[in-house]
């Protein structure tokens, strides 16, 4: 029986990637005097790892190698990673960054069904409570009963140990849930953790590999609106409502 959903966060709740993220990263190079600009195309490249203080170092080790560092690099990264979260949180704040269609429809029905909700990301804890009480309100951090983030596993995705955290913190197996992912490293990670997965596609992960995923979608849809279907079968259905998660799940 189904008894869990897990979800990533950027790019899967929201598309916090272009407008958000990327943005705050270079608010953040500017008010540290630094000449460093990462546009759409270069910020595209650079998702290929994640972590903000990873993409820093990938950022410096393949694209900006002319960059003099500093003997204290790596402090450095944590501070501009520090100033980047709090010019990203103030995004936030000002209502830049909606959540994508269908997620707050079908968490309220989630909960209403008495399902049980993660949430397992790269992103800092900082960044998970600043989107959820922005966009589903301050008492919505209360609802997820794990928020695996950031740090607290050493290896970040596409290594699955952020779901195996989850997954042991809520005393389940892999077999009771599903997770909602948006990227290949996503999908590598939890996949790794042996979890069905629902992909849904946001402009930066249009030709990733997905193979393996349950199905995959360019967002989860509305009554009024639904998705396209890029890969898989939905039945009858042409949102993602719990009638189709089930479907899937006992597929």
């Amino acid at each position: 029986m189904l008894k869990a959903l897990i979800f990533d966060v950027d790019g899967t709740l929201a598309d916090t990637e272009k407008d958000g993220h990327r943005v705050a990263f270079n608010s953040a190079f500017k008010a540290a005097g630094l000449d460093w600009q990462w546009d759409e195309e270069l910020y595209g490249k650079l998702l290929a790892v994640t972590g903000g203080k990873e993409r820093m170092n990938y950022y410096l080790d393949n694209f900006n190698t002319t960059f003099e560092r500093p003997d204290n690099l790596q402090q450095m990264i944590a501070d501009l990673h520090k100033s980047k979260t709090g010019y990203y949180t103030k995004l936030l704040g000002e209502g830049a960054i909606p959540l994508r269609a269908g997620v707050k429809r079908l968490i309220s029905e989630a909960r209403e069904a008495g399902l049980r909700l993660a949430i397992a990301t790269t992103t800092t804890p900082e960044n998970v409570t600043a989107l959820l009480e922005n966009t589903l309100g301050k008492d919505s951090i209360g609802w997820f009963e794990v928020i695996a983030a950031g740090d607290i596993v050493p290896a970040k995705k596409p290594a699955a140990d952020i779901y195996h955290w989850a997954l042991k913190e809520m005393d389940l197996d892999a077999a009771d849930c599903l997770a909602f992912e948006d990227s290949e490293n996503g999908i590598l990670s939890s996949q790794g953790a042996a979890l069905k997965t629902i992909i849904t596609v946001n402009d930066y992960t249009l030709d990733h590999d997905f193979s393996g995923a349950a199905i995959v979608l360019d967002n989860l849809g509305e009554p009024e609106h639904g998705f396209k279907i890029i890969s898989g079968d939905a039945g009858k259905h042409c949102y993602v409502n719990l009638e189709l998660l089930r479907e899937i799940h006992a597929d």
